[in-house]
């Protein structure tokens, strides 16, 4: 679309005022820390920096604002622009917030499988789901969307980890330690994150070595889900790399994706589905409050690292992310039914979960 600067100056300042004023709204997530007592008598405290109070209810409300602020100074987006976003459910949530917020169409491009809640959701900010059979496919049908729109495709996969400024700009890293200021250990000795598009391991990484934490002692460590690329991606560096993709939800990849940043991950912990369901009921559990799967994913990365630590004698901090509210997988992933019928039975996993939570009971 062709809009002369005369013209398109006044609704891009009004733009990026909108989101600029949306974002004073909204305080700052919280940093919870886990009631773990057997880790913390040994000197190892761990934390989750709580993602889920976000507006839009995950760690993609930044992402998405991010990518609005990005595409609107590069004069990607116009006043009309139709929004196209190739997502599995969250980051859709979010952009199409965002384009409410301004106006504009959005459609996200998503698998058949996507949970019910984030489509009604995505649809209750005024957006529109397209189908696709598998995450294989979502790019080029977004890329046609926008050609046949004359809109603008987001594009998170690519762009995530360059709309974000790492250095800081209260990005989710500089929050991070910020709030860590007064704990026991105030510098982690280790972050733990999934990753889907990879622009939140990037911004990590990156915030790490600019503020000269990075080293021995504090490092950075990226649980992925069966299915996904991206561990084998960081083993081999083989970016043509494909795979079948992550059967949980909003992490892994069926390919390499441009924003995943492997020379900033100092470790990949490979989790098995049933791991990271069986550590999504015990932390629900442990919480109160229902978590989703992907923090299930992060907390199995966590337990590992806690473990490894007790090993060798370590003291020190585990932070990771509650990525989203369970709230938003009711009919799958907390239904009993639906994960038995999707992922066999999880009773060996829940027992080693129980074991890696409580010390004293592992064997």
């Amino acid at each position: 679309m062709n809009v002369s600067k005369t013209l398109q100056g006044p609704w891009l300042n009004t733009a990026i005022a909108r989101i600029e004023a949306d974002y004073q709204r909204s305080a700052d997530t919280h940093l919870i820390a886990l009631n773990m007592p057997a880790f913390a008598a040994r000197g190892i405290d761990l934390y989750l920096k709580d993602e889920s109070t976000h507006p839009t209810g995950s760690l993609k409300h930044r992402l998405a604002r991010s990518l609005f602020l990005y595409a609107l100074c590069n004069g990607l987006i116009h006043e009309g622009s139709t929004i196209v976003e190739a997502s599995s459910g969250s980051t859709a949530v979010s952009e199409a917030y965002f384009a409410r917020l301004l106006g504009l169409p959005f459609i996200a491009v998503m698998p058949r499988n996507t949970s019910p809640e984030k489509v009604a959701q995505i649809e209750h900010y005024g957006g529109r789901c397209h189908w696709v059979g598998s995450a294989a496919e979502v790019y080029e049908e977004a890329r046609k969307l926008a050609l046949e729109t004359s809109g603008h495709y987001m594009d998170q996969f690519t762009y995530a980890e360059r709309a974000t400024d790492w250095r800081g700009n209260n990005n989710i890293a500089e929050s991070m330690f910020e709030q860590m200021t007064h704990e026991r250990h105030p510098v982690p000795r280790w972050i733990v994150v999934g990753a889907g598009t990879g622009g939140t391991s990037a911004t990590i990484g990156r915030y790490m070595r600019y503020q000269r934490h990075h080293g021995p002692a504090c490092q950075l460590c990226v649980a992925d889900p069966s299915g996904s690329v991206f561990g084998a991606y960081h083993r081999s560096g083989d970016a043509s790399l494909e795979g079948a993709g992550s059967r949980i939800e909003g992490i892994g990849r069926p390919r390499v994706e441009a924003s995943f940043i492997r020379g900033v991950i100092d470790r990949m912990i490979e989790v098995p589905d049933a791991d990271s369901l069986a550590a999504m009921q015990a932390l629900s559990a442990l919480l109160g409050r229902r978590v989703g799967p992907s923090t299930g994913t992060n907390f199995v990365g966590m337990l590992a690292l806690a473990h490894e630590m007790l090993a060798r004698g370590e003291e020190g901090s585990i932070l990771s992310l509650l990525c989203d509210s369970g709230e938003r997988y009711l009919p799958t992933y907390h239904d009993a039914d639906w994960v038995k019928g999707k992922f066999g039975d999880c009773t060996p996993a829940q027992r080693h979960v129980t074991q890696l939570m409580h010390p004293g009971l592992a064997g």
